[in-house]
């Protein structure tokens, strides 16, 4: 791959993985730093793949049946206390309000942290009879949880999410919800994003605050951290008791409702750079690139150079995002690095040589490998290469996820595979916040969900205090 002072200005991943981020994250143009702490800007071609990322989730949640709506930011203090278990859980991360017009408010209004208590209150109003449910809403927003250390994408005081919140009529229709939007959840970032997960359910310790139960997808960095990547909660009837969301049922009697919220949010953009990036820089996924072929016109001056290559750009235009880079202020080496360090999946080139041949070269981002193909044949060509760039991608970051998790039966191993190959530590667990805290504790790593089979890994005991246990755990050190 071409080499340029700008890319080697990205640290080397093996040296710093988080100054290799904060480089490419910079150097590309994805975002930059807000002038309040833990805040950032999120620049024009990061957005593009986000608004690609909210545009695949936003077409499953429709097609199952959600709608969207959107909610205020901000939340009476007192709705937030109406559940106590919510409240505690996210008091230290409230951003308050307490002045609005120059004067003193007669209540605290809460920047939402998360929009439960908002939007059932207003559930509450609108539900009367089991023939208003079920309630299947999503709102896209933003959300602000003030934190002591943040990140880029990964962990900042404001983020973009979505968030889903439904009413059900029973418990087990709430528990069917919870794990479509799971399920949802786990094949976009597969199928879309080319990120594998570990699907299961967290621990007591882990579930969201107010909760009956919370479910995840995990995924897994070069640097072996984990990324909780989703999560979707069974909240039971806690918040309808909390809120008064009421209805008559076919009995023609009075009970609560059941409900479930689920989020993913622009922390998957971390994901995708950690996941698939390299030393030159970014690899966008094939379907969430914003630019998904370059064209680029060689020895640009000589006579119908320019021509042709919009040309090709007229082919495939209505197909594919492509861009043609005809500009004159930087060389063709620059701008090959430029492309390669942003993670465009194919680069284009057309000149005379290949005018005269009828022929285009290409360059695959995932490979580096270059050939040259008949501009008859540029639409199938470029169809069939990010087809296999995107299977490509999800099929190596699984190899690296395999080769990144180990098993281990007692504490000694579980040490000794967490030095040795830091990343996804599976192990059986006997279920007892003691050993959960006693494991984070001596190892840095926490739970990151309980599978939904029963893996056999090779032992029935727990491998912190040796009882018998029977479920499979994976534990990782996690951003």
């Amino acid at each position: 791959m071409a080499d340029s002072k700008r890319v080697s200005q990205i640290t080397r991943m093996e040296d710093d993985f988080s100054k290799w981020y904060t480089d490419v994250i910079l150097k590309t143009e994805m975002v930059d730093y807000a002038p309040v702490k833990g805040f950032m800007v999120i620049r024009p071609y990061a957005y593009a793949m986000w608004e690609l990322i909210q545009a695949a989730f936003d077409k499953e949640f429709k097609a199952t049946g959600h709608q969207n709506m959107y909610f205020p930011l901000l939340i009476p203090e007192s709705y937030l206390a109406k559940e106590k278990e919510h409240v505690e859980g996210f008091s230290p991360e409230v951003a308050w309000v307490t002045i609005g017009g120059g004067e003193e408010l007669s209540e605290r209004l809460a920047i939402r942290p998360t929009s439960e208590t908002i939007i059932c209150s207003m559930y509450a109003k609108w539900l009367n009879s089991y023939r208003d449910l079920p309630f299947l809403y999503n709102q896209w927003a933003n959300v602000v949880r003030w934190e002591k250390t943040t990140r880029p994408f990964l962990r900042t005081t404001e983020f973009l999410w979505q968030e889903g919140h439904t009413l059900h009529e029973t418990f087990d229709e709430a528990q069917e919800e919870t794990l479509k939007i799971l399920e949802i959840y786990r094949r976009v970032c597969e199928e879309v994003l080319a990120i594998p997960v570990i699907v299961g359910q967290k621990s007591e310790k882990e579930k969201f605050a107010g909760a009956h139960a919370t479910y995840s997808i995990e995924a897994l960095m070069h640097d072996g951290q984990a990324l909780q990547s989703g999560t979707s909660h069974n909240l039971s009837d806690h918040f309808a008791k909390a809120f008064g969301m009421k209805f008559l049922n076919r009995e023609n009697q009075e009970q609560y409702a059941f409900s479930t919220s689920w989020g993913v949010s622009t922390r998957l953009m971390g994901g995708i750079i950690m996941v698939h990036g390299d030393n030159s820089g970014l690899k966008a996924p094939p379907k969430i690139a914003p630019i998904q072929a370059v064209i680029l016109p060689i020895s640009l001056h000589r006579e119908g150079v320019r021509q042709a290559a919009f040309g090709l750009y007229d082919m495939l235009k209505d197909d594919f995002r492509v861009k043609v880079d005809d500009s004159e202020q930087n060389t063709t080496g620059w701008k090959f690095n430029e492309y390669e360090m942003k993670g465009v999946p194919i680069r284009i080139e057309i000149g005379p040589r290949e005018i005269e041949n009828g022929q285009f070269a290409y360059v695959r981002r995932d490979t580096g490998e270059k050939a040259l193909a008949p501009i008859s044949a540029i639409k199938e060509i470029i169809a069939s290469t990010l087809d296999d760039m995107q299977n490509r991608m999800l099929e190596s970051a699984r190899e690296d996820m395999a080769k990144k998790t180990s098993a281990a039966y007692s504490m000694d191993a579980f040490k000794e595979a967490l030095a040795a190959n830091p990343g996804f530590i599976k192990a059986k667990w006997c279920e007892s916040r003691e050993c959960e805290d006693n494991i984070k504790e001596m190892t840095g790593a926490t739970l990151r969900n309980m599978p939904f089979e029963n893996e056999d890994i090779g032992s029935e005991t727990c491998v912190c205090c040796g009882r018998e246990a029977k479920r499979t755990a994976y534990f990782a050190r996690a951003y």
